[in-house]
């Protein structure tokens, strides 16, 4: 079975970019430490400081899911109506390549 690929991003409201910006990098730790994680990205737009951008691998969907799950989440899950300029956009990929250093 392929592993699980995914893009997120997140734009911050204005006047909330700093903020949301701690809130998103102090998950990356955690995540990296979680079973199932094989990489675990945080990107910023190069033309929009307010636009963040996750590159994501899991080993399975279910370790995906129960990373959505993770308590580490729920500081900034609490907070995505007040920080975010418009919901999350989560893209799914199906890679066609091998995954660096996996192969």
């Amino acid at each position: 079975m392929a592993h699980v690929t995914i893009i997120g991003t997140v734009t911050a409201r204005p006047g909330t970019r700093d903020e949301l910006l701690a809130l998103l990098d102090a998950q990356v730790a955690p995540t990296r430490a979680e079973p199932g994680c094989l990489n675990y990205d945080f990107h910023v737009d190069a033309g929009d400081p307010c636009c963040f951008v996750f590159y994501e691998n899991w080993r399975t969907q279910g370790d995906l899911d129960a990373h959505l799950a993770m308590p580490h989440l729920a500081p900034l899950f609490s907070q995505l109506d007040r920080l975010l300029a418009r919901p999350v956009e989560i893209r799914h990929l199906t890679m066609l390549s091998d995954m660096a250093g996996l192969a």
